[in-house]
């Protein structure tokens, strides 16, 4: 029995779902606006047929009207029917679709130039409906993959920070999910999609980094995939955080921990609680950028940012007894 159906069949459900991480995804990392047009490219393999149904759940939450959108690059008899699928779902769903047909001539470079050729068409229908966005189907194995592409071709750290979840007109409510989630969601609402062959063919180094080089990584160190998109994420970052003891020494960050405190910053999370090394425990309290830590004994110090300028905070020191760790100052931002 699957995955998918073994836990339908004990009652349990993946936490979290395809559709709920998505949707926390746009509501976090995307500047959405009721009313915003998406242009939701789809080709008809599992990867976009997800995205179209899964934002067709979430189009009346988020408040946003979609439309779909496929490209045949002429390169393949089979497109057409793959195509055909789009259109089939986006009629069960009730977004608009329709298909573009381009003529790539022959040359090296393929994958590139079609991609390019692509993304114009795509943008060109985005400029003609008045979509904000268009939302492609990159996910968190993509992220992955690309990072490694880039890093064998001597990218700079700041070429790392790639796919994040919007940038300009782009928009990726997968980025956050791994391929496996998308595959259990397919499963779990009987989807049917295509497979492009061309996604297989050795010839192209970023399918050798998908089907040799990935599952390398995940077997020498599981969770490689995840910490590769926190390294992404950790390159994209114009601001990085910094937490100071109570002496002011700075206290080394996991990227786990950094991500959270990025992510409770930039939310204005109330209450988090992020632990810290040496048992240390970071929170994030109401009423603006108010942090403070405590160790295992309870004792604590807080910090206050007093302005976005200012990357210094001061602390105010609570008692502590004799032999204790010293406790974390705070949180404050140091730019890169």
């Amino acid at each position: 029995m699957s995955a998918a159906r073994d836990a339908a069949a004990s009652g349990r459900s993946h936490p979290p779902a395809l559709s709920r991480r998505t949707e926390r995804t746009l509501r976090e990392e995307a500047s959405l606006a009721s009313g915003d047009r998406i242009l939701v490219a789809i080709s008809g393999g599992s990867d976009s047929i997800a995205l179209l149904h899964v934002l067709a759940r979430l189009a009346p939450r988020l408040r946003v009207e979609l439309h779909a959108h496929g490209v045949d690059h002429g390169r393949r008899p089979e497109a057409s029917a793959e195509l055909d699928l789009a259109a089939e779902l986006a009629s069960q769903l009730g977004v608009p679709f329709a298909r573009s047909v381009l003529v790539l001539p022959d040359g090296g470079n393929l994958q590139a130039r079609a991609r390019e050729a692509r993304y114009a068409a795509l943008d060109a229908v985005a400029e003609r409906i008045g979509a904000r966005w268009v939302a492609t189907a990159h996910h968190a194995d993509d992220r992955a993959e690309t990072l490694l592409l880039r890093l064998l071709r001597g990218s700079s750290p700041k070429g790392l920070g790639v796919l994040p979840a919007a940038s300009e007109r782009r928009l990726r409510p997968f980025i956050r999910s791994p391929k496996s989630a998308i595959l259990q969601h397919l499963e779990r609402h009987g989807l049917r999609y295509a497979s492009d062959p061309s996604n297989k063919d050795p010839r192209f180094l970023r399918t050798r980094i998908r089907d040799e080089l990935l599952p390398l990584l995940e077997q020498l160190t599981p969770g490689a995939a995840r910490r590769l998109n926190l390294l992404a994420d950790e390159c994209a970052e114009t601001f990085a955080p910094v937490v100071t003891d109570a002496q002011g020494r700075r206290l080394d960050l996991g990227r786990n921990q950094a991500a959270q405190i990025r992510r409770a910053q930039k939310l204005g999370q109330p209450d988090a609680r992020i632990w810290l090394p040496g048992g240390l425990e970071l929170q994030v309290a109401r009423g603006g950028l108010i942090e403070w830590a405590e160790d295992e004994t309870g004792s604590a110090a807080s910090a206050r940012r007093e302005s976005p300028e200012k990357s210094s905070a001061r602390s105010r020191k609570k008692p502590r007894p004799a032999r204790q760790k010293p406790a974390a100052r705070g949180c404050q931002t140091h730019q890169k």
